[in-house]
């Protein structure tokens, strides 16, 4: 599995598929990550590749033990629809 890259430089997260970047960028205030935009190239649109990257993103903020506030409303709606 291809994994998570925490792209502190540009405060995002990324997520590469076959040459092409998913990324969601975000901010941390103490235990709290915003996620601002999350964002798929037109070439991974409707694989699945934005869905992949929450997941690991999902999975990041709780090995971090950090709380998610999307901003975003693709993140919010796949968060409401992704409850663990």
């Amino acid at each position: 599995m291809v994994p998570l890259i925490n792209n502190i430089k540009d405060s995002q997260f990324e997520y590469q598929i076959d040459g092409y970047t998913t990324y969601a960028r975000y901010r941390l205030d103490k235990n709290i990550l915003y996620i601002d935009y999350v964002f798929a190239p037109p070439e991974l649109r409707g694989t699945g590749a934005a869905g992949k990257l929450m997941e690991l993103l999902v999975q990041y903020a709780k090995e971090k033990h950090l709380d998610i506030i999307p901003i975003c409303g693709y993140a919010a709606a796949w968060l409401s629809r992704h409850k663990k």
